[in-house]
């Protein structure tokens, strides 16, 4: 198969890129900044030659926005806004005018469009969409924000021919350099991967070869569309994520952080609390509902293949 990536060079799109080349497909990756064989140019808000990739090939997976790993300033969530859905509808303009569409369009989403929650967790069927929850910043509101239009911009687009998928993912976890494995790695190694703000908050995440697999059950569903949920069925309270952690890299000592510990740290690291303080308890529904088989569906044994092939 032809599958085209738009903004495919970050750390999602390298897992993809090498596991669908390794199996025999051929991929091409959209992208600002090409600089690799496979690669070709888009500034992702307008048509240009790249539309020639998509004419004609299988599948289309849009992972394009400006990362989240930030902080969470007026600006940057901003450009997070309009960098998903700019180029979520060019995308599909594109694929609606094609002469040969593809027959899937797989689009990035989020597990952060569902609320803060503790008690119950949140499948595609009866999760709780966020954006009201009290006793939060205002600003996790635009998060959520933000993962509704991105979502909506694919749901009305005009692509009669093909199938529409939304991946509400979770944290992918592979052991790449620059991932969110490796800062998490990088802070227990350090002695500070311990409980914040007490821990209770549900981490949601899925291992790197389920999400390659989670990817190609879905282009091979043809019953399959709408919003699909991926993440592992053992979201776990962050205290106890990061306990596995310590485990799996044989570091005994996990000092545990206060909110505005975690407000310093996320300063020092320019990212935001949010991705520390939500609980995102998600659960893949509708993949367990279709027979879909994870093979790391627990913490503690994933954490372990991970550290594993990191060290190798």
């Amino acid at each position: 198969m032809r599958i085209v990536i738009p903004g495919g060079t970050g750390q999602v799109g390298s897992v993809l890129n090498r596991a669908l080349s390794a199996a025999g497909h051929e991929v091409v990756v959209l992208t600002r900044r090409p600089t690799a064989p496979g690669q070709v140019y888009w500034d992702g808000a307008t048509p240009g030659p790249w539309v020639e990739a998509i004419d004609g090939s299988d599948v289309v997976i849009n992972l394009a926005g400006r990362s989240v790993n930030c902080r969470y300033t007026p600006a940057n969530l901003r450009a997070m806004m309009d960098s998903r859905v700019l180029s979520t509808r060019v995308v599909g303009e594109v694929i609606g005018a094609a002469a040969r569409p593809p027959r899937v369009w797989l689009q990035m989403s989020t597990a952060t469009v569902y609320a803060h929650r503790f008690d119950a967790p949140h499948d595609e069927a009866t999760g709780v969409i966020g954006g009201t929850e009290p006793d939060v910043p205002g600003y996790w509101s635009y998060s959520v924000g933000i993962a509704r239009c991105w979502e909506r911009e694919q749901e009305e687009a005009d692509t009669p021919h093909t199938r529409k998928v939304a991946l509400r993912a979770a944290m992918v976890m592979s052991p790449d350099r620059g991932g969110v494995f490796d800062v998490l790695s990088w802070m227990t190694r350090l002695g500070l991967g311990g409980p914040v703000a007490g821990g209770g908050q549900y981490v949601s995440w899925i291992h790197d070869h389920d999400f390659v697999r989670a990817v190609e059950f879905l282009i091979d569903r043809e019953d399959l569309f709408g919003p699909v949920n991926l993440a592992a069925p053992g979201p776990l309270p962050q205290r106890a994520f990061m306990r596995d952690l310590r485990g799996a890299w044989r570091m005994p000592v996990g000092l545990p952080a206060t909110r505005w510990m975690a407000e310093v740290g996320a300063f020092a690291l320019r990212s935001d609390t949010e991705l520390l303080l939500k609980s995102r308890r998600v659960v893949p529904g509708r993949l367990l509902d279709a027979g879909f088989g994870f093979a790391y569906p627990r913490w503690p044994e994933a954490a372990r293949d991970l550290v594993r092939r990191r060290k190798a």
